[in-house]
């Protein structure tokens, strides 16, 4: 949920796509009125409208336009809907073989929590909200609860999900670089780059000459910046310079300052950069962007290493998320295979037929 809309759309359609339920074609087995049947459960028009006036809002407020009907986008957002339709009946239906049971008192407490941390607890607000959405109270509580059912299946389904101490430890030694800092120090730069080559000049040995005296006339100006960065002095504002002479736009504006880690940069101003002694200023050094002027701010401060102490519990909670993500991603597949035969579509809102797969 976003801080703005109570029911981010698009973004929960983009999931559906990992987790949809699937089935066959058309079918005349689905009541006037409904665009799939889930079992024993219809799903209404009026539900698959709702969704699209939803992202209709959507794309109104981000100033885009909404597909045209019978367009590919329109098609895709169709299937979408559909899908996502079809997944939350498949949920409701798996939530009571869990024994998974929603209280009012549930919904009205996340409902009351969600106008607290987006509204304020402003009912004004939040009744504002809905009407610019085009939802109703109904339509709220209703993806609440399939939010609530959601959470509630991750739980089950994941509720044996362990990491041991030896998962930790295998982690943090195959991925030790992440908790690795290498050498840093702060420093500030100027860079002058070769002025680009005129496209009319195609020919290659015109075109290497002009280069050639691109670089020639960088270095001719690096000299220059770097005589008056050493009249500045050691601890002199480079502000001006920088604004004028540099040509990198991160650190231009205030005045070529950047903190840097070995082997971060370029090789050649890594090298110089970490040669410097304190406030010194180096003679303009060569790299692929052109020439740099170069000063050392800071010592150089140590490589750290985070112990496995300091972050095994940090590790541990990555690895309990990513393990329960695989067991809801699986546990989803099987619903779709479950639910492979009871799905069916009322015509014009069957899902795409997979392209065919060959082998060679």
């Amino acid at each position: 949920m976003t801080k703005r809309r109570l029911l981010p759309l698009l973004a929960v359609l983009a999931v559906v796509g990992i987790v949809a339920g699937c089935g066959g074609g058309g079918s005349d087995k689905v009541s006037s009125g409904s665009i799939a049947k889930v079992g024993e459960v219809d799903i209404k028009r009026t539900q698959f409208t709702a969704l699209l006036d939803q992202a209709q809002r959507s794309y109104k407020s981000q100033k885009r336009t909404f597909p045209t009907a019978g367009s590919d986008e329109y098609i895709a957002l169709q299937n979408q809907a559909v899908q996502f339709l079809v997944q939350r009946a498949e949920f409701d239906a798996k939530a009571v073989d869990l024994g998974i049971t929603i209280s009012q008192k549930s919904l009205d407490t996340r409902l009351v929590d969600i106008k607290k941390q987006y509204f304020g607890g402003d009912e004004k607000k939040f009744a504002k909200q809905l009407k610019d959405q085009g939802l109703s109270q109904e339509q709220v509580l209703a993806d609440i609860r399939a939010q609530i059912i959601s959470e509630e299946i991750s739980k089950k389904v994941s509720a044996d999900v362990k990491v041991g101490d030896a998962d930790v430890k295998a982690y943090y030694a195959k991925n030790a670089t992440t908790y690795t800092q290498a050498e840093s120090r702060d420093v500030r730069h100027i860079l002058l780059s070769p002025k680009p080559v005129a496209a009319s000049i195609t020919a290659p040995k015109a075109k290497a000459a002009a280069e050639a005296k691109a670089l020639a006339a960088a270095k001719t100006l690096a000299d220059e910046v770097y005589a008056k960065a050493v009249a500045l002095g050691a601890k002199g504002d480079w502000t001006a310079l920088a604004k004028m002479y540099s040509d990198d736009p991160g650190s231009k504006a205030s005045g070529g300052k950047l903190t840097i880690s070995r082997g971060q940069t370029v090789p050649e101003f890594d090298k110089l950069s970490f040669e410097l002694k304190l406030d010194e200023i180096g003679k303009p050094v060569k790299t692929q962007f052109g020439y740099h002027v170069i000063q050392a701010l800071s010592a150089v401060k140590p490589k750290t290493v985070q112990k496995l102490a300091q972050v095994q519990e940090t590790i541990r909670q990555q690895l309990l998320q990513q393990k329960r993500s695989e067991a809801m991603t699986a546990w989803v597949e099987g619903v779709k295979k479950e639910f492979e035969k009871k799905v069916v579509y009322a015509t014009g809102f069957e899902p795409p037929v997979p392209p065919a797969t060959t082998t060679g």
